[in-house]
């Protein structure tokens, strides 16, 4: 018999969700414990005072068993709402490192906000169904954290 058996008899599947947004930011490369020179040589011309936007794309993947009722691993307009309070309220139209608190003593990176994100769904979605947050920074950038 294919798939694993639940002990009712219907076969247990496991199903993974994407659902992808776009949101704009500024943001400025810069650690505020090392010296301009420093910055200026780790981060190169993102460490521009002035900073610098992007439009990220984000993509929030969630795992799970794809319920024999509803045939959904959860329900997107759930995932959707989840998404718009913990991404794109904080995130879009923002600079990261003046409007987002976390990022006042963290170097708003890709990779730290992909960790925020995480951070952030973890608390609004049920336990265990969050999987994987990938950012698009550029057509050419892209970070993926798992929560690792």
């Amino acid at each position: 018999m294919e798939g694993k058996q639940q002990q009712s008899g219907v076969n247990e599947r496991i199903g993974y969700l994407t659902r992808v947004e776009s949101f704009s930011a500024c943001h400025r490369l810069h650690n505020k414990s090392l010296s301009d020179e420093e910055n200026k040589k780790i981060f190169g011309k993102c460490s521009n005072p002035h900073g610098h936007g992007h439009n990220y794309k984000v993509e929030v993947t969630v795992r799970g068993k794809i319920d024999h009722v509803t045939g959904m691993v959860m329900n997107l307009t759930d995932l959707k709402h989840y998404i718009e309070e913990a991404v794109m309220i904080p995130l879009d139209h923002k600079n990261l490192d003046k409007d987002v608190p976390y990022f006042e003593n963290v170097v708003s990176t890709s990779e730290n906000l992909a960790v925020y994100i995480w951070d952030r769904l973890l608390e609004l979605l049920p336990p265990g169904l969050l999987y994987e947050i990938k950012i698009h920074e550029t057509d050419k950038n892209i970070v993926i954290y798992r929560g690792e």
